[in-house]
């Protein structure tokens, strides 16, 4: 490839990477807006104590909402799915390839507790990511209620009634993952040097599943 077609290529390909990223952070900017209303409507509603937004920077906000807190934060780079994910087969990618490059933004479900006495060990898991093209297009790869609803990746275009229908979403499915107790053989051993620590700073995980896997829901 000469000079000047290299360059037109590196040049097309920052056009399209920089597009889906203002895209993503357009959109990210907007579920911190939905995200602070929602919780502020709970806290007028209910008690300032047990709904809370907290702005963590460009790329992170959290929303606590009684045992739960729900971390967003959003990728900076720009991926595009493996040949073999099944957007790949959609004929909306087929037709145009590069709207198969995609911004990401997570969704994590931590205990409030985990905040609150600082268990640095303590596990977060991934409830959703949000996917978002050039096109504004966007799918969810997710946990029950949020994966299924909000997968039509061809047709559905990220708004602020989508944005706050998928708040509301993750908010009832953590609402809804309850606490287990770990498996006794998990926790029957304890170190001297554990029983010395701080009781708060103690090594010992805690998270609503142990074993939990992505794609799988263990209920």
């Amino acid at each position: 490839m000469k000079n000047k077609e290299l360059g037109e290529a590196i040049v097309k390909k920052n056009q399209l990477l920089n597009c889906v990223y203002n895209n993503t952070f357009e959109t990210f900017n907007k579920f911190k807006s939905a995200s602070s209303n929602i919780i502020s409507e709970f806290s007028k509603a209910y008690s300032d104590k047990d709904f809370l937004y907290t702005d963590k920077g460009e790329f992170e906000f959290n929303i606590r909402f009684g045992a739960d807190v729900l971390v967003f934060s959003m990728h900076t780079n720009v991926f595009e799915f493996s040949r073999l994910h099944e957007v790949m087969k959609l004929p909306y990618i087929k037709e145009d390839k590069e709207r198969s490059f995609c911004g990401m933004i997570n969704i994590y479900d931590f205990l409030t507790d985990s905040f609150d006495y600082h268990r640095e060990n303590d596990l977060g898991y991934l409830i959703g990511r949000l996917f978002i093209n050039k096109e504004k297009h966007y799918f969810i790869e997710g946990k029950r209620e949020i994966g299924l609803l909000f997968n039509n990746f061809n047709t559905s275009v990220v708004n602020e009634d989508a944005i706050e229908d998928i708040i509301r979403s993750a908010m009832e499915y953590a609402n809804s993952f309850d606490l287990l107790t770990p498996p006794f053989e998990d926790v029957k051993c304890i170190t001297v040097g554990e029983v010395l620590e701080i009781p708060t700073k103690r090594k010992q995980i805690t998270a609503k599943r142990l074993g939990f896997e992505f794609k799988e829901d263990i209920n």
